[in-house]
């Protein structure tokens, strides 16, 4: 495959509006490929530098006959997974989530959403 190939592929972008010492901007990376970032003072500008950042990644890589990683499929994953807790901890959730009127499973989704 060729860099204009792997552009094509869907891969996982993480974009964070940003407000710190260094001002308001906007931070992108491309999740499966390591180091793979850039910012831009506008979202537009963002995907222009993240793009071109992804490019000179691919590049890099494929000049050294490096593996690239693929993107992540969702199909991979299947929206379960176990979380052993404190007893405590796993008592107060419960609580609050008979108080809130929702099961314990939406409490903990939404309370890792945020």
């Amino acid at each position: 495959m060729e860099v204009k190939d792997y552009m094509e592929l869907p891969y996982t972008r993480i974009v964070k509006e940003m407000n710190d010492e260094s001002g308001h901007y906007f931070y992108g990376k491309i999740l499966e490929l390591d180091g793979c970032q850039s910012t831009g003072d506008t979202l537009e500008e963002l995907y222009e530098n993240l793009n071109e950042a992804m490019e000179g990644y691919l590049e890099v890589k494929l000049e050294n006959k490096l593996p690239i990683p693929l993107p992540e499929r969702t199909e991979n994953y299947s929206g379960k997974f176990n979380v052993r807790l404190p007893k405590s901890l796993h008592q107060r959730l419960a609580i609050q989530a008979e108080e809130e009127g929702v099961s314990l499973n939406q409490l903990v989704l939404y309370k890792l959403a945020l």
